[in-house]
């Protein structure tokens, strides 16, 4: 019979499956084999929960990962506009017209990228901006192993647009998008995309909206007193604790207006809050500055927040004369003003501050006062004897 508990090797492969786009067999041929060897749990696992398919292919294995909202974070970090989007897009119908193993120029790509584009104004490769844009787009083709640098160097069409680069296409250029019930141009809007998705789901709708949310989302909010995916959560709360302790490394905390997944112990296989980076020392400083002044703020019923942005750096300010002398460099030296900037822009990657569209206002979610940064003992002695 076999075990329903996964071991740590079936974690790791369940990790990696939704942390990378796809394992290609030609690059992490041991990781390939592991999943190969572990398919039949993994997929019933990632079907039964998520209501996820698990693609295993001879030359890569790919979890179609669909969230239930899409975010910011889950666009290609490395794109700067729109164009940059259009334009992998356009390269992607120019891939799906060669066999495997062609080869072709950069400018036979740029050329027929130019007559698919379909923005409002014809693209212009003596335009500095809109060959950038193009670098961006094949380096992101390249580095998902859709096309090959065979010869030449990117970088340089840059500085010269007469610049050639030799490229393959590679067996993986057909199986990157996913396939779609219906002609996409039947949509809209990506709303109604992601609501299609449901209709093959109408059996367990609830439990695979919330486990999707919790596994793609820093933390889950309750967001309005009525929320029926956070009730699901309060309501099953242990019993999807044991299930998510049996199947990965995570924990499961639910608390009144807020639910994340915690880790005991840091593995490498996972994007985890806090990390190393050094505005996140000043992220649990903020945290816990916040909470010490909590009663000077008025919360509404889900435990949030509001200030002005005037407000928020004022905050910062007072916050950098307590802790800032602990700070790096880099963050002692900025002004009170391009700290919160900063800041606030990494609040709002992890979904602890969201700003009003309407308002400009800044919204500080709940499951902020469940981090907290403070100095070690010795290290505000020492401080305090200088």
């Amino acid at each position: 019979m076999e075990q329903t508990t996964f071991d740590e090797k079936t974690q790791d492969a369940l990790s990696v499956l939704f942390e990378q786009f796809w394992v290609l067999r030609s690059e992490d041929p041991a990781m390939y084999q592991l999943i190969r060897e572990r398919e039949n749990r993994l997929k019933r696992y990632v079907s039964e929960k998520f209501g996820f398919d698990l693609i295993v292919h001879q030359h890569f294995i790919k979890l179609e990962k669909i969230p239930v909202d899409p975010k910011p974070w889950m666009g290609i970090q490395d794109f700067a506009d729109p164009m940059d989007y259009a334009i992998f897009c356009c390269g992607l119908a120019f891939t799906e017209r060669r066999s495997v193993d062609e080869q072709f120029l950069l400018s036979n790509i740029a050329e027929e990228i130019m007559e698919m584009y379909p923005g409002e104004f014809p693209l212009d490769w003596t335009n500095y901006k809109q060959r950038k844009s193009l670098v961006r787009a094949l380096k992101k083709m390249v580095e998902l192993h859709i096309i090959k640098n065979v010869d030449g160097d990117i970088d340089m069409f840059v500085a010269n647009d007469e610049q050639e680069v030799l490229y393959e296409v590679t067996v993986y250029a057909r199986y990157f998008m996913r396939s779609y019930p219906d002609d996409l141009f039947m949509y809209q809007t990506t709303r109604e995309i992601l609501d299609t998705e449901w209709k093959r789901h109408e059996a367990d709708t609830r439990r695979k909206r919330v486990y999707r949310k919790l596994m793609f989302s820093p933390v889950v909010h309750r967001e309005t007193e009525d929320d029926p995916d956070f009730a699901y959560i309060r309501k099953y709360r242990n019993r999807m604790r044991d299930d998510l302790e049996e199947h990965t490394p995570l924990r499961l905390e639910v608390f009144k207006n807020a639910a994340f997944l915690v880790m005991e112990e840091r593995k490498q296989l996972y994007t985890l809050f806090p990390d190393q980076k050094a505005i996140m020392d000043i992220a649990l400083h903020f945290a816990r500055f916040l909470r010490d002044t909590m009663n000077q703020y008025d919360r509404n019923v889900l435990g949030e927040i509001k200030m002005t942005s005037a407000d928020f750096i004022q905050l910062i300010t007072r916050l950098k004369d307590q802790y800032g002398h602990g700070w790096s460099k880099q963050y002692r030296d900025l002004t009170s003003k391009r700290v919160s900037e900063e800041l606030l822009q990494l609040l709002k990657e992890w979904e602890l501050v969201v700003v009003e569209p309407d308002t400009g206002m800044l919204v500080i979610k709940s499951a902020l006062g469940r981090v907290s940064g403070h100095y070690p003992t010795d290290y505000v002695l020492e401080e305090d004897g200088k």
